[in-house]
């Protein structure tokens, strides 16, 4: 396979993600990340693919490795919070809705969450 330099790898790799061709998004992120692993934004958009696409334990582990180099990374919570909902995690996502409220001051995060009514 020909590896393609970074900046256009990147770029196919949001045009999939745009066009919501979310497997070839997650494939292309991927390679991304094999060069750049440090690369947040590719990280990011990798975990928002396989949220979209149902692999939700993966982009779990996308957002909980985003979160270890950035505790404050508030997208990056709300997308791990609503993974594990949909997962099936309620009480980890409750706790973590909580933290997140308290972080931001925004109470809205606690909204429309039945394990915290």
């Amino acid at each position: 396979m020909t590896t393609l330099p970074m900046d256009l790898e990147f770029s196919l790799a949001r045009s999939a993600f745009d066009e919501r061709n979310y497997a070839t998004a997650v494939t292309r992120f991927g390679e991304v990340l094999e060069q750049e692993p440090g690369n947040r934004l590719a990280r990011e958009y990798l975990a928002r693919a396989l949220y979209h696409r149902a692999s939700l334990g993966r982009a779990i582990a996308q957002c909980e490795q985003l979160l270890q180099a950035d505790p404050t990374d508030e997208y990056a919570t709300l997308l791990l919070v609503r993974s594990l909902e949909r997962h099936g995690e309620t009480e980890r996502a409750a706790s973590l809705r909580r933290q997140l409220a308290a972080l931001t001051g925004d109470p809205r995060h606690l909204d429309n969450h039945t394990a915290l009514h």
